[in-house]
């Protein structure tokens, strides 16, 4: 079992930054693909970033890619999303996952999920 929990979200302007931490807990965390997705009020959930196991592969929706990143740390046990150049556009829930294997796009592919923080970006 892994529990997730993300943090650091709020209102930031149109082309500010914003950094989102998920810490884990549980079973082995270096074992575990993450990913970002995110749902804004009457839209689906949709994916952000994904990033493998070791770090090492990384991917990003088209929507977000040059402005976001993604990166683990292991020592601490958390993933971060690191937001720049923030749009209205951004604004939604967002939810980091995980799951045993590689990276995935599909929500369906992830077995455990945080509750969500909300990210508001102001024009």
């Amino acid at each position: 079992q892994v529990q997730l929990v993300e943090s650091g979200g709020g209102l930031v302007q149109a082309g500010g930054p914003l950094r989102l931490p998920c810490a884990t807990s549980g079973r082995t965390f270096s074992s575990y693909a993450m990913g970002w997705f995110r749902q804004a009020p009457g839209k689906e959930r949709e994916f952000v970033a994904a990033i493998n196991w070791s770090g090492g592969s990384t991917d990003y929706a088209d929507s977000v890619t040059g402005r976001f990143s993604i990166c683990r740390a292991s020592g601490q046990n958390t993933v971060y999303v690191q937001m720049n150049s923030l749009k209205p556009e951004d604004t939604a829930v967002y939810y980091c996952a995980a799951r045993s294997y590689g990276t995935s796009r599909s929500e369906w592919n992830y077995a455990y999920w945080g509750q969500g923080t909300q990210v508001t970006v102001s024009s």
